[in-house]
């Protein structure tokens, strides 16, 4: 017994039309097929991006502590445009300081900026949120089963890094040296991080005498550190009272 032979559809729909127009009948028109798909469909582009972005959301709601899970609306523009350049191009965006006396919403804007960065939908969302204070501890010889070069390598390679509370550890050359190791792999690796806090980059200086008026993150963490801050990042300096006291 012979194999059955696969006819090819186009040939087929060809040998019917020719026999039934040798009959004088036709194949009905139905006209042509619009098979694009719809917003909703798989295929859409903005199918695509929604679906990255409910993604980079869960991220983004997993991450966030519950204290700052309302924090969905950037109010300053400086910042908001750095959410854009993330979401945009993060291998071309700059990183972000916040700098600012204690509560005045740096990490409340923080955060809120991550979820800017979430909403648009970008190709990948990988974040890591810590306290300067918790990392530094977690670091620290024994402060974790996974050690100080995996913990550190892993801050260094995330995607998208915030560092809170930058400079509020006490100064030793180990800080130091995380510090500065951190920042520069970001800073050679050009991987946007935000950083907050409370000190400006310089300390202040008194307008005739020159003279120290309080610590600046070059005083805290030393010039090399800062030095490569001031190149990486656009400095937000966020002013006001202290609203948690406010809100007491």
């Amino acid at each position: 017994m012979p194999e059955p032979q696969r006819m090819n559809p186009a040939a087929a729909m060809a040998a019917l039309q020719a026999r039934l127009e040798a009959r004088g009948l036709n194949l009905p028109d139905r006209g042509t097929v619009d098979d694009t798909p719809s917003p909703d469909q798989p295929g859409h582009p903005e199918y695509h991006h929604r679906a990255r972005a409910e993604f980079a959301l869960a991220r983004w709601g997993n991450a966030v502590p519950n204290r700052y899970a309302n924090a969905r609306i950037v109010t300053d523009p400086a910042i908001a445009a750095w959410a854009e350049q993330v979401a945009a191009n993060p291998t071309e965006a700059r990183s972000l300081l916040l700098t600012g006396t204690t509560g005045t919403g740096k990490t409340h804007q923080a955060w809120a900026a991550l979820r800017m960065i979430a909403e648009a939908g970008p190709a990948r969302y990988e974040i890591i949120a810590t306290t300067a204070a918790d990392m530094y501890g977690r670091l620290r010889p024994g402060g974790s089963d996974a050690g100080t070069e995996t913990g550190l390598n892993r801050l260094a390679r995330i995607p998208l890094l915030l560092l809170d509370d930058l400079g509020s550890a006490k100064a030793s050359e180990w800080v130091e040296e995380i510090t500065y190791r951190l920042i520069n792999e970001r800073y050679n690796a050009c991987r946007p991080t935000i950083f907050t806090s409370n000190y400006p980059t310089e300390a202040p200086r008194h307008s005739e005498t020159g003279a120290i008026l309080g610590p600046g993150l070059n005083v805290v963490l030393g010039d090399r550190i800062v030095s490569r801050l001031t190149e990486m990042t656009d400095v937000v300096v966020m002013a006001g009272r202290d609203r948690r006291r406010q809100a007491a």
